[in-house]
């Protein structure tokens, strides 16, 4: 279909049909899957990484516009994937590719699409769809297809459609990290250099969402990584003895998560070095007694500009956040929670599109967060500093309590 078409009101059974909450409608051809599915529509600004975001679970109900038009001429393989499957409600691109070059694949990702039911909608015009995004900010949407475009033999009106989509939840109020978090714990032993050897450092990591490449990330600098389920409780955590403790990036409402905030201050009473990335992050902040809040459209894509504001370097960075906390940028304060019972703090990193918070860093306690994705699969690897402060950290801590 032509891409001026591409909002045009009729359609036949061949397409495949957008639809916005507020109404706006995009008709293209079916892409991955056929039926129909339903989400928050965001979009990821990333020209590379396709099969990494796919397989984010932070994308878990979300239907993942991607705005670099030409997708899949590298196809799939089974290296580059950052869980057991893809998360994405649903998949729209503008020109998906007829063919696969590249000597790593596997399989083309259309198939992969097919296989794992993910309905998506190709030749529409993403440029107009992700310029109304920015503007009325992400919302609910709908992709039909296929059988999902019937109803009693004669093409659905285009109202039924979008009362479905209404009928759905708001992503805001969502718990999702249960959902998405692994189901029994399991060990990534140190790897390179370190394979092998005796772990320089024992990590408890709370899957809430968590990337591959993120505890791979700590194997390589002597880290043996526990990875550890959402519901885990503060004395099986203890019984690993851990000389850290991380929480991972996530979907869902931060404000839905007090069960791990509640844990997480057990962590940070207990003395443990901490380290957050992402839903780990907003979670930091929470605990400490910030707010959190909604972005309009969110960051997603990696090719955010973010500032260190404790060295002034400026890293190009991964994202995928849709929330972010509310503390006051350029000063130290007392962290809120309990009358400053965690004393100072400050918000280490901001992002220079829009002065987004993006990392807490706490001056009494051992623990700090970023809200960006320093593993950055599929790059850049700007931030990959941060797991060396958390090694760092780590190191300090046992130097000072040798016998803990």
């Amino acid at each position: 279909m032509n891409q001026n078409d591409s909002a045009r009101l009729s359609f036949s059974p061949d397409d495949a049909v957008l639809i916005l909450e507020d109404g706006e409608v995009y008709v293209g051809e079916p892409y991955g899957a056929v039926g129909s599915t339903f989400g928050e529509i965001v979009f990821s600004t990333g020209m590379t990484g396709y099969q990494e975001t796919l397989t984010d679970p932070s994308y878990d109900r979300q239907i993942v516009v991607q705005t670099f038009p030409h997708i899949g001429d590298t196809g799939v393989n089974r290296d580059d994937p950052e869980s057991q499957r893809i998360w994405v409600a649903g998949y729209v691109v503008r020109d998906p590719s007829p063919i696969v070059s590249n000597w790593r694949a596997t399989g083309s990702l259309d198939d992969d699409l097919k296989q794992e039911s993910v309905v998506g909608i190709g030749r529409i015009d993403t440029r107009k769809l992700v310029r109304h995004l920015r503007s009325a900010g992400v919302m609910r949407a709908g992709i039909f297809s296929g059988d999902a475009l019937m109803e009693q033999g004669a093409l659905r009106s285009i109202d039924s459609m979008l009362e479905e989509v209404r009928g759905i939840a708001q992503m805001k109020g969502m718990r999702l990290y249960d959902e998405v978090s692994t189901k029994q714990a399991y060990v990534v032993e140190p790897q390179g250099e370190w394979e092998g050897k005796q772990p320089l450092f024992t990590v408890a990591a709370i899957d809430l969402g968590i990337k591959a490449m993120t505890p791979q990330r700590m194997a390589e600098r002597g880290c043996r990584v526990h990875v550890l389920p959402s519901d885990i409780t503060f004395e099986e955590l203890e019984q690993l003895h851990p000389d850290g403790v991380f929480f991972s990036n996530g979907p869902g409402d931060p404000e839905q998560a007090d069960a791990v905030v509640s844990l997480l201050r057990k962590v940070l009473d207990a003395g443990y070095p901490f380290f957050g990335i992402c839903f780990g992050n907003q979670l930091l902040g929470r605990a400490l007694g910030f707010g959190t809040y909604k972005l309009k459209f969110g960051h997603r894509g990696i090719n955010q500009p973010v500032k260190d504001l404790t060295t002034g370097k400026v890293e190009v960075t991964a994202h995928n956040h849709g929330f972010a906390v509310d503390a006051p940028i350029g000063e130290q304060v007392d962290a809120p929670y309990d009358n400053g019972h965690y004393g100072k703090v400050f918000v280490s990193h901001v992002d220079l599109n829009d002065d987004v918070v993006e990392g807490l860093q706490c001056v009494d306690i051992p623990a700090f967060s970023v809200q960006y994705h320093p593993e950055a699969a599929a790059g850049p690897h700007d931030a990959a500093y941060l797991f060396d402060r958390f090694v760092e950290l780590m190191r300090s801590a046992k130097e000072e309590n040798p016998n803990a």
